[in-house]
């Protein structure tokens, strides 16, 4: 079992997607990144489209990410940091959809705030030479360069009902990547976190 300190926030995380996601169409419409309705002023959307998604199994898919995160990456995180990772992340991630991808009109999911945090939770264990992290470290940025080469899965796709935003994940990682210079997370202890390092094996409970 993991200390408390490990699943409070993602778990928080998880059980707000979950509220929002009841909330149905209006809530989407209200949180979705939407080009049109940012460029009008609605700032709020360049975050909150992360947090809303196509539809019930697209939630679970993002739910489901979370859940591995947490089992891939256990670490003490204030609930402050957890935040601050999720939300600069996902507001670079959207600024950098804004900046870069003008075709994109609509966007909705977590996907690309995960892939940053799985760079985030797999760094410091790689630097602690743990070979699976590296592994998975090596899979994620694979998969990242082969989505920008060849596109989506046409299954993925349609197991959401709708378009798999390969670009998201990209910027997301990187992202990450920029976050962990900043605050110092490639070193196993990222600055203003008071819960400490990342867990070793040795320290579930």
């Amino acid at each position: 079992m993991f200390s408390r300190s490990v699943w409070l926030a993602p778990v928080a995380l998880m059980l707000l997607l979950l509220a929002i996601e009841t909330g149905g169409e209006p809530l989407r419409a209200l949180l979705s990144y939407d080009r049109a309705a940012i460029t009008g002023g609605q700032w709020w959307r360049l975050l909150t489209g992360n947090f809303v998604h196509l539809g019930w199994y697209h939630w679970f898919l993002n739910e489901l990410g979370l859940l591995v995160l947490m089992l891939l990456c256990p670490e003490r995180l204030s609930v402050v940091v957890f935040a601050r990772r999720v939300v600069l992340i996902g507001l670079a991630m959207a600024l950098c959809l804004y900046a870069f991808v003008p075709n994109l009109h609509h966007y909705v999911g977590m996907s690309g705030i995960i892939h940053g945090l799985f760079v985030l939770g797999l760094l410091p264990q790689v630097r602690r030479r743990d070979l699976v992290s590296l592994g998975c470290l090596i899979f994620l940025l694979g998969k990242l360069g082969y989505e920008q080469y060849a596109g989506a899965p046409v299954s993925d796709e349609t197991a959401i009902g709708g378009s798999v935003i390969t670009d998201s994940h990209f910027f997301g990682a990187a992202a990450a990547f920029v976050y962990a210079l900043v605050f110092g997370n490639w070193r196993g202890s990222e600055r203003g976190n008071r819960d400490g390092a990342a867990l070793a094996p040795a320290d579930t409970e």
